[in-house]
Parts: structure tokens; sequence; C-alpha cells
């Protein structure tokens, strides 16, 4: 990974703004997930710790527009750039790390170009479709299950798919790997939002429903209430929650297995994901690490 890390700073730096690398510096660089993928499909290709560092940016890029948009101030328990310095720098900030990714992406093959830029238009659209769905509340779960691969786990596809092709493996195999590693990955963080604590979540609990997100333990719920009961999580949608209004919300979950249902969805994915893979014990071993941050 320090070899990722390498490029990152080099690409930051070749940006020649010391605001830039100023800010970048303030970001937490997380898990690096897609990043290790990579480097785990393509760890023969020369070119792989580049292309981890441009899928990287992309990532952090999002993060930076994905804040502004949410009005987050926190972001992995750090005060997000728009908080300290602005919306306005926030999104300059991120406009500034997709084009530097952008630029370096043209040196590669057209095939792996093309697939990680198509994923950028993609995650760009999800997160657009994720602004209007919380407009209301939202019970249907394929329209919300079609959000969510754009807008986070096509990134995870494409890297995937893009460092299957830099070293020759099959790359349809691999970018279901992907797709369903990051759904899976993101209905888990839609439970933690959920059953986490606000120290362990870097954010407060329960917060995607007051940002108006109706994630899978919501949507579940609501088709398993009475009539007056789905009236009354339906008026809590996208509104501030009192001590009793979430413990209200979490005892209904609990009373009709919500969390559960949601959590077996993301095991059946992650399980599909596995059988693509399962003579890789290293991407198997990142599945399986993801699944046991569950609840």
């Amino acid at each position: 990974m320090q070899r990722v890390e390498d490029e990152i700073a080099r690409l930051i730096k070749e940006i020649d703004y010391d605001e830039v690398t100023r800010l970048f510096e303030m970001l937490s660089g997380g898990k690096r997930l897609r990043a290790k993928l990579i480097l785990k499909i393509a760890s023969s290709s020369p070119e792989a710790p580049l292309l981890a560092a441009i899928v990287e940016l992309i990532h952090a890029a999002s993060l930076l527009h994905d804040d502004v948009i949410d009005e987050a101030n926190l972001r992995r328990g750090m005060p997000s750039v728009n908080a300290t310095d602005g919306s306005k720098t926030a999104v300059m900030l991120g406009d500034i790390l997709y084009s530097k990714a952008f630029t370096e992406l043209v040196s590669f093959d057209k095939d792996v170009a093309r697939v990680i830029a198509s994923s950028v238009t993609a995650l760009s659209k999800g997160e657009m479709m994720d602004v209007k769905m919380a407009d209301e509340f939202n019970y249907n779960e394929d329209k919300y299950l079609d959000m969510l691969y754009l807008k986070t786990a096509t990134l995870i596809e494409a890297a995937a798919e893009a460092s299957a092709i830099l070293v020759g493996k099959d790359s349809t195999s691999h970018a279901l790997y992907g797709r369903n590693l990051g759904l899976s990955f993101q209905i888990i963080d839609d439970i933690l939002d959920i059953t986490a604590d606000e120290e362990t979540l870097g954010k407060p609990a329960m917060n995607d429903y007051v940002e108006g997100k109706c994630t899978l333990p919501y949507i579940y719920l609501y088709k398993l209430l009475n009539e007056e009961d789905k009236k009354r999580l339906v008026s809590l949608h996208a509104q501030p929650l009192n001590e009793e209004d979430s413990s209200w919300i979490k005892m209904k979950m609990n009373e009709h297995k919500t969390i559960e249902k949601s959590f077996e969805l993301a095991a059946k994915l992650s399980n599909e994901a596995m059988n693509a893979m399962k003579d890789d014990s290293e991407l198997v071993s990142i599945l399986q690490t993801m699944i046991k941050r569950s609840y």
C-alpha cells in the first residue's frame, strides 16, 4: 500500500498548489478498500499502484461533494472540508481531484480508462438519485438498490474489472465480485448507522433517516407495520429524532427483525461474490472481513 500512498502524494504534489496539499492532508484516507482490491487483483502489473491512486482520488472527490450535499460536518470522525473551509472550497477541491485523476487515466489502455470513466458518470448519477429520493419516504426496495449500486458499488466494481483487464484476468467475474462487494459493504454500513453509537460511527447515529435516506431496514419495516405505525414512521422521515422516536424505531425494527433481514441480503450478495472468486483466497478474505463488521 505504501506504493499507492507514494503515488497519491506525487499526484497531489504535481497539482502544485499548497492550498490543495494542505486540504488533502486533512482528509482521512479511510480503508483504501478500492486500492487494496486493485493491488490484489493486478499485483503483477507495474501500473497497479498508479491505477489504485487514481481511483482513490476519484473516491476522495466523490466524498467531498457528498459532504457538501449532505451538509455533513464530520467525515470519518474528523471535521469535513466544507465544515472547516466552506462548501465552495470543498467542491473546488473535489473538482481538482477529479480532473487530476482523469489526466492520469488517459495514459492507460482505453478499456481500463473506459471502465473507470464510466463508473464516475454512474456514481454522479447515483448521487443525484440519492438527493431526489430523499425528498419523500421511499419504500421501493428495487429503486433503493439501483441507487445504491450507482452511488457506491459502481466504483468498486470498476476497480475490480479494470485491474482484471490490466493483467488479462476474467473481467466479468471480477466485476461481479466488485459489484456485490460494494453493495454488501454499503448495506452493512446502513445497518451500522442504526446499530452503532456516535463514537464508533464518527457521526450521529441514525443520521441516514434524519437526512431523508430510507435504507433497507426502514423499507422492510414500513412494509411490515400496521397503518397507524406506518404513518408515524413516515412522519419522522427527514426530521430530527429525539430519544423517544429513535427508541421506537429501533424497538419496531427489533420486533420485525428488519436489521436481520437486511443483513441476510448483504450475506447473500457476499456469498455470490465469494463463489465467483472461490479460487482466490485473498479476495474471499476481503469479503469475510467486511461482513464481520456487522451489528
